[in-house]
C-alpha cells in the first residue's frame, strides 16, 4: 500500500539520457524569487506523462494531473491550459519543440512517461526543462507499485519545486486531522489521516472516544494526542504505518497539548493540577517525567524549537495568554508576543525562523507568525474563528482551521500572506498537524 512505500523503494538511479543540466543563466533570471513582495507565478507547462504502454493512459494523465495540482496551489507556479499547447509529446528522450512552448509564455515544461513492467510495477521518468535556455534542468526515474502512482508524482513535485525555488519542497507529506461529522450537539470526532492535496483519507479511530490535538513526530511516522473517554484523559502514541497504538502514560489532572521532541524520543506537554497546569517532559523509553515550569499560572502548548535548544509557550503568568521561549531544560522565559490581545498555540516552524500563533482581539481570530525574538509580527490572515496553526515541513507554509459557524475546515496560508486555500476534507475537519516528509 502508499503509505508503506519508503522513497528508498521508490527511487531509481538517474536514468541514462535523464542527467541534470547546469542551471543556465537564461533561467535564473525566471526562477521563482519566492521572497520577493511582487512576484509573478512562474508559467509553467505540465503536458500529461506519455503513456508507455496500453493501459498507461489513466496513470499518466493523473500523474500529469497531480503534479499540475501541487504547483498550482503552492501559489508560486502558474500551470498553462492543456489546450493552449501546440506540441503534443509523444516522445520524452528527444527535446521538445522549444519555439513552440515559446510561443504561448513557457518558462518552463515538464516531460514524463509512465510504464507498466514485465514485473507488474510502474516505471515513471521525468524531465524538467528550461525553455528560455532550450536546456534540460534535471531527470529522474521512479519504480514502484502501480496503486503508488500518486505518492510518485509527489515526489515528483517535490523535485520540481527545488529545483525552481531553492527550497524543499512539501508536497510528498501528509496530514493528521480531526474529522467531525454529526450534528452541533452530538459532534463525532475521528481522527484521521490524508495526502497534504487531501487525497487518500484514512481513519485511525472510529469515535467511540473523543480525540483532541494530534501531533506528528518530527522525525518518524507516529502521532502522539489525547482521547477522552471513560474518565481521565490519556496521552496515546499511534504508528501510523503499523496501526499499533499504546499509552503514554496516565496522569493526575488533566494534560494538554502533548508535542514530540525533534528526535522524537520525549514528549512534552501541560498538566492541569488544581488551577493551574505546568510544563512536563516525558522520556519515551524510561517514562520518567521532568517538571519545567512551576508558577501559579496556565502554561500550555509548548513546542519544541527544530535544534531542541529552546521551547516556546502559552502563558497567561501577565494576566493574558502570551508566548513565552525558555531553555528546553527551564530556567527563566522570556515574553516574545508583545502586539493588542492575547496570543495562543505557538508552533515553531521546521527551519526555526519563525513561530506561528493564534491572535484574538477585537473580535478577530488571526493566524501570524514572528521571529523567535518576537520581532517581524506578520498576520497572514483574520476573521471569524481562526485556530490551530502547523507549519508544512519546508516551513513555507502553514496550515489551519476556522469555523465559520456550522462547522471547521482546513484552510493553508504562505507564510508570506499570499494564496490562501481551503484543504479539501470529507466533511467538516479541524486540529490540522501536519508531518515531516515522508522517509
Amino acid at each position: 500500500m502508499t503509505f508503506k512505500m519508503t522513497r528508498r523503494q521508490l527511487v531509481g538511479a538517474t536514468a541514462a539520457g535523464l542527467a541534470a543540466a547546469p542551471l543556465s543563466r537564461a533561467f535564473a533570471q525566471v526562477r521563482v524569487q519566492v521572497d520577493q513582495g511582487n512576484f509573478q507565478p512562474i508559467p509553467i507547462a505540465i503536458p500529461n506523462f506519455v503513456a508507455g504502454g496500453q493501459g498507461d493512459g489513466e496513470v499518466s494523465a493523473g500523474i500529469a494531473s497531480v503534479i499540475t495540482n501541487n504547483l498550482k496551489r503552492s501559489g508560486l507556479f502558474a500551470p498553462i491550459d492543456q489546450a493552449a499547447y501546440i506540441e503534443r509529446i509523444s516522445n520524452i528522450d528527444v527535446p521538445p519543440q522549444f519555439p513552440s512552448w515559446r510561443q504561448i509564455n513557457a518558462q518552463a515544461l515538464v516531460t514524463g512517461r509512465a510504464t507498466r513492467q514485465g514485473d507488474g510495477r510502474l516505471k515513471a521518468e521525468f524531465r524538467l526543462w528550461d525553455v528560455p535556455a532550450a536546456q534540460q534542468l534535471t531527470g529522474q526515474q521512479y519504480f514502484t507499485s502501480p496503486e503508488s502512482w500518486r505518492r510518485v508524482a509527489h515526489i515528483i513535485s517535490d523535485q520540481i519545486y527545488e529545483r525552481l525555488t531553492g527550497e524543499k519542497g512539501y508536497f510528498d507529506s501528509r496530514v493528521v486531522f480531526v474529522d467531525e461529522s454529526g450534528p452541533a450537539t452530538r459532534r463525532v470526532k475521528r481522527l484521521a489521516i490524508m495526502d497534504q492535496d487531501g487525497a487518500n483519507v484514512r481513519y485511525l479511530t472510529r469515535g467511540a472516544d473523543l480525540v483532541l490535538t494530534p501531533r506528528f513526530s518530527p522525525s518518524t511516522q507516529e502521532i502522539t494526542y489525547m482521547e477522552f473517554g471513560g474518565g481521565d484523559p490519556r496521552v496515546y502514541l499511534f504508528n501510523v504505518e503499523t496501526g499499533q497504538r499504546e499509552i503514554v502514560g496516565n496522569f493526575p489532572g488533566m494534560s494538554f497539548a502533548p508535542r514530540f521532541s525533534p528526535d522524537g524520543q520525549r514528549i512534552i506537554m501541560s498538566l492541569q493540577q488544581g488551577g493551574n497546569s505546568n510544563l512536563y517532559v516525558m522520556d519515551l523509553r524510561s517514562k520518567s517525567t521532568t517538571r519545567l515550569t512551576d508558577t501559579p499560572a496556565i502554561d500550555t502548548s509548548p513546542s519544541y524549537a527544530p535544534d531542541a535548544s529552546r521551547i516556546c509557550f502559552e502563558s497567561d503568568r501577565g494576566g493574558k495568554p502570551q508566548i513565552y521561549v525558555m531553555a528546553a531544560g527551564g530556567g527563566a522565559a522570556q515574553r516574545i508576543s508583545f502586539g493588542d490581545g492575547s496570543y495562543s498555540t505557538p508552533v515553531w516552524s521546521p527551519r526555526g525562523d519563525y513561530i506561528a500563533f493564534t491572535k484574538q482581539g477585537g473580535g478577530q481570530f488571526a493566524i501570524g507568525i514572528m521571529k523567535p525574538d518576537g520581532s517581524g509580527e506578520r498576520i497572514l490572515t483574520s476573521g471569524f474563528h481562526n485556530e490551530g496553526p502547523t507549519f508544512a515541513p519546508n516551513g513555507r507554509v502553514v496550515m489551519f482551521f476556522r469555523d465559520l459557524g456550522a462547522g471547521p475546515h482546513l484552510f493553508t496560508v504562505d507564510i508570506s500572506g499570499r494564496n490562501e486555500l481551503q484543504v479539501p476534507t470529507p466533511g467538516f475537519a479541524s486540529d490540522p498537524a501536519w508531518s515531516p516528509l515522508l522517509s
